[in-house]
């Protein structure tokens, strides 16, 4: 094993089977449902699934848990394998599909029959409910329990000729229902279900539960450890018991980790399809939605996430994981690997009365990378500032401009705010000012000039949109306390301007991040960006004001 590689619970496990000669290399999978788009959460998963194969030289499967007709859809298969691409990882062999197995589940559900480890049972999910008893009650027999073998069998095949209606009739294991783990109650391993399958189309009307198909999933395939969140623990033993029932050879083994937990952040597929579907949000990759579809289009780097991912680490103990380590991840990343700019957001008119002539000036693409190169701006006699940047009551420490007061224009001159014209609102709408001539490159003689701004040449500016995105929910924890987890949710999470950017900006390809100096991160819309009408989402801003906002 390298000595670099991760010492996490899990790959110690990994390396003890490897030195103990228990398996030659570890095969994993990924087994999302496609019933939505993959979330935050999964990340985790998809980094220490493929992070072990890659780390102990060996594979990592992807397979989709497509079991529930009902609820899936192409759409979320597809979303689901760019996701996996997009984070950089690659699946070893075919992308699999639990439906790819359906006559061999079938046919293992036949010889659990055939070892009356099986019945057909005719109770319907409410009563279903009742006789399972509760935590500190047995549950009771089915009046299903006690059919012969050969019953059983005839109905388990009458079920897959459809010849009954759906929820007429399961196939449940015959374990205990008296056991203290209530998933060992008799589970549930088939139900009828009369649903089109976008991979199998209409050839089955009968339907394997996840806690069947997930470990004989993994015995088809050779999976040596099968990774899954805490939730499944109690899952564990039924796990066990229909492998060691069916006599499974070299069985996989389950093992579980903590699911990812992060602050103002829901992890639910079926809240994240209320949202959508509810209309709280503009689709599944709503920059502020936390799939990874919406991370990815807001502009988080995928580098960015994975070491956020190997940040939190791999533990047992579930936690909540405060959001401001992923933005440290995505600004230390971004902070080296994106280039500088200029953009006005707020746009403020200023005429430059001293100016005999417009001037070309280099400025660095980045400051610690001199072998990007630098990109060319003008500054004539007419430019852009921001708005917030002129204040004519400054608080305490203010450092911009003021009716008399100097600021260095970024890469160019001291410029003097002389006086500001008002519109009928009683907003300032055009700057008048000098610059001093002798401060291109140098310092002004004489006196100090602390406050720096951005700005854009009017003449060369091209208009811009900017969404500005801030968190989509304003607690913490948006599912803790009573009702709807909606009432939590931010109203001010997206706000659009109208501002201002320098040419260079218009050669960023969608998806390509840049800093716009003095605001944040900002990304080229991958949907919405088009070279002459340029749409800029904010990443994340220069550094955390959330608490102080909040405060």
């Amino acid at each position: 094993m390298d000595s670099e590689i991760t010492k996490d619970f899990l790959r110690q496990i990994v390396a003890d089977d490897l030195a103990a000669g228990r398996i030659d290399a570890p095969v994993t999978r990924f087994p999302p449902e496609p019933n939505g788009y993959l979330h935050i959460g999964h990340a985790k998963s998809i980094c220490l699934n493929f992070g072990i194969a890659e780390d102990f030289a060996g594979a990592c499967h992807m397979r989709f848990d497509d079991t529930n007709p009902q609820a899936e859809e192409q759409e979320f298969v597809d979303s689901i394998l760019e996701d996996v691409r997009w984070l950089g990882f690659a699946w070893v062999g075919p992308v699999r599909y639990a439906s790819d197995y359906f006559e061999r589940l079938y046919l293992a559900a036949e010889r659990l029959i055939d070892k009356d480890l099986a019945y057909v049972c005719d109770l319907d999910a409410e009563a279903m409910r009742a006789y399972r008893g509760t935590l500190t009650e047995p549950g009771r027999a089915s009046p299903g329990r006690s059919r012969s073998k050969a019953e059983n069998l005839d109905l388990f095949r009458r079920m897959r000729a459809g010849e009954f209606a759906d929820g007429a009739y399961t196939l449940r294991a015959r374990i205990d229902m008296a056991a203290a783990n209530i998933n060992l109650r008799d589970p549930v391993l088939y139900r009828i279900r009369h649903a089109h399958h976008h991979q199998t189309a209409d050839r089955w009307c009968i339907y394997p539960s996840y806690d069947f198909t997930h470990p004989l999933s993994d015995a088809f395939e050779g999976i040596t450890h099968s990774l899954c969140t805490l939730e499944f623990e109690d899952h564990r033993p039924l796990y066990d018991w229909l492998l060691a029932a069916l006599e499974v050879e070299a069985a996989p083994r389950q093992y579980e980790f903590a699911r990812l937990n992060l602050t103002y952040t829901l992890t639910s597929k079926r809240k994240l399809k209320q949202l959508v579907e509810n209309g709280h949000v503009e689709s599944w990759d709503d920059p502020r939605m936390p799939t990874l579809a919406g991370i990815r289009r807001r502009g988080i780097p995928a580098p960015a996430l994975r070491h956020f991912c190997q940040r939190i680490g791999v533990t047992r103990a579930d936690s909540l994981v405060d959001v401001s380590m992923l933005d440290f991840c995505v600004r230390e990343h971004l902070e080296q690997h994106a280039p500088r700019a200029m953009a006005v957001l707020r746009p403020l008119r200023v005429r430059i009365h001293n100016l005999p002539q417009a001037v070309d000036i280099e400025a660095p693409l980045h400051p610690q990378h001199p072998e990007w190169g630098t990109r060319s701006l003008r500054l004539s006699s007419e430019l852009w500032i921001d708005r917030e940047d002129y204040s004519e009551n400054p608080p305490k420490g203010w450092k911009r401009l003021v009716p008399g007061g100097e600021v260095r224009l970024r890469h160019a001159y001291v410029m003097r705010c002389v006086s500001v014209d008002y519109d009928e609102q009683g907003q300032p709408c055009l700057m008048h000012a000098t610059v001093d001539l002798d401060t291109l490159g140098a310092h002004p003689q004489g006196r100090k000039v602390k406050g720096v701004i951005h700005w854009v040449d009017a003449g060369q500016a091209q208009p811009v949109r900017v969404r500005l995105y801030d968190r989509l929910f304003v607690s913490a924890d948006p599912e803790a306390g009573e009702g709807d987890f909606t009432r939590h949710l931010n109203p001010n999470s997206l706000h659009e301007l109208e501002g201002m950017i320098e040419p260079y900006l218009l050669q960023l390809q969608p998806e390509q991040t840049v800093q716009f100096e003095r605001e944040g991160y900002f990304v080229a819309d991958r949907y919405l960006s088009q070279p002459q009408a340029p749409v800029f989402n904010r990443v994340i801003a220069l550094r955390d004001s959330w608490g102080k906002e909040s405060a």
